[in-house]
């Protein structure tokens, strides 16, 4: 068997663009190069790790100047931790080029021109803008150069850990001790639950071996300055389980929704599970331009609170629908959107697949004493048609806001035979919007975009796009 050779290392080599999702790129005789860790303007040596047939990876060995555009991280954990990749990058940098990425997949993918491009509207917040993060127990943390090198037969290290899943590692979890995404007490809260399921030998999860007693947390804290937590167990053990809520029960009053799970299964969603609300409600207050918003342990409500708020006024001020208009809202989730527009028109019909939060939806219209709301649950692709559309008013304006993967082709399709005057298209991933917007140029006209940036100091960017009939 012949010797695997060796990657090369390349000296000297420009850091020039950023690419899709966030990937630094280099050209060097022609060949595009990814790089790890670098931001454009940088000038590093770098050592290939991986060759593909028409790239490269690679990770920097030396750097022999650093940009103009850098800063110093914030976190400690920056680096090891996945959750904040360009918080090396000046928040500025950061915003042109997660434009550039909505044009770029407009221009490349769609092959759309955009008559109007509105510059990316800036998060009012760059730290502690997160309402909701989860949190995962291991007994198996991921350890450091140093710790590996430290231990041996009379040193020991406590392994357990509380954090993040490690960037393409599902068994790997990275122990957290200040994250900047989530406003206190949320550090607090997972601080004290780490050193109380150590102090008392609660055994934190096996990911590898699907065991354990400890599983998972969730932090949120609404914009009334309600907070929930919710504790994923394993095991259904009584006595512990209730020792846990009480001492949390007792050492942060200031929670108002006390929540936990049992679940023994596969995976950590809790959408199909029982959630047993300990004290407080079982549901925590979102406010938005007067209106109040019941969020349950299941419940969607966008991450970014103050920024979902502008995100809703821009897609309000692109529908410009009047009181005699009818407005559907397609993924329509627990109505957020449709009851935010509901003043501003005739009639609203949302659709959404998850019944629990067409649920919330229903109660959140009956919260606000919002009358002209109704909510459909179904799968959009199979509930979205002919015989559907014949029960309803007539559309004059549609509002989508579909997953990341964008809307499905038929739903795309009944969107070309309805022929509303009006589509706003609300997108956490540019490319399969452009995807589904070039679909529907062949009647559609794009009039105009505008990027949100919802995380700061990360890849994601949100967009909004206007749709006239042509």
């Amino acid at each position: 068997m012949g010797r695997k050779k060796k990657l090369k290392a390349i000296e000297n080599v420009h850091i020039s663009d950023i690419a899709a999702e966030g990937k630094s790129v280099a050209k060097v005789d022609n060949m595009v190069i990814f790089v790890q860790k670098v931001v454009p303007g940088d000038v590093v040596d770098i050592q290939v790790i991986k060759k593909r047939r028409n790239y490269l990876e690679a990770i920097p060995t030396k750097f022999h100047k650093y940009s103009e555009d850098r800063q110093e991280p914030i976190c400690s954990h920056f680096g090891p931790c996945g959750g904040c990749k360009w918080q090396n990058l000046k928040y500025e940098k950061q915003l042109v080029y997660k434009q550039k990425q909505v044009v770029d997949a407009f221009e490349r993918i769609g092959k759309i021109e955009i008559p109007e491009l509105i510059p990316i509207l800036a998060s009012p917040k760059t730290e502690y803008y997160r309402n909701k993060m989860g949190f995962t127990f291991s007994n198996n943390r991921w350890l450091t150069t140093e710790e590996i090198a430290a231990e041996d037969e009379s040193t020991v290290l406590d392994k357990r850990g509380l954090g993040f899943h490690l960037p393409g590692r599902w068994d790997k979890i990275l122990d957290i001790e200040k994250c900047y995404l989530q406003r206190d007490p949320s550090n607090r809260i997972r601080e004290a639950i780490k050193d109380y399921g150590m102090m008392h030998n609660l055994p934190f999860f096996d990911l590898r071996d699907q065991e354990g007693f400890l599983r998972l947390m969730t932090t949120r804290i609404a914009n009334t300055n309600d907070i929930m937590l919710i504790i994923q167990f394993y095991e259904n053990r009584e006595k512990e389980i209730k020792d846990m809520m009480e001492y949390l029960k007792a050492e942060f009053p200031e929670i108002t929704s006390l929540n936990y799970v049992i679940n023994p299964k596969g995976n950590d969603t809790i959408y199909d599970l029982d959630v047993i609300n300990y004290s407080g409600h079982p549901y925590i207050v979102e406010e938005m331009e007067g209106l109040s918003f019941r969020v349950g342990p299941k419940s969607f409500f966008q991450t970014n609170s103050t920024q979902a708020y502008n995100l809703y006024c821009i897609a309000r001020d692109f529908a410009d629908a009047s009181k005699d208009d009818v407005l559907y809202d397609l993924y329509t989730g627990t109505g957020t959107i449709a009851l935010f527009m509901a003043r501003s028109v005739k009639e609203v019909i949302g659709i959404e697949s998850v019944a629990g939060a067409i649920e919330d939806a229903h109660i959140n219209a009956k919260l606000n004493d919002i009358q002209n709301a109704k909510f459909y649950v179904g799968d959009m692709k199979n509930l979205f048609n002919d015989k559907f559309l014949a029960s309803q008013s007539k559309p004059d304006v549609i509002i989508t806001d579909p997953p990341r993967a964008g809307m499905h082709e038929d739903v795309c399709k009944m969107l070309l035979k309805i022929q509303c005057p009006k589509i706003v298209y609300v997108s956490c991933n540019p490319a399969t919007q452009a995807r589904d917007i070039a679909i529907l140029s062949s009647k559609y006209k794009l009039e105009k975009i505008q990027p949100v940036d919802m995380f700061p100091h990360t890849t994601h960017v949100e967009n909004v796009a206007l749709l006239t009939l042509k």
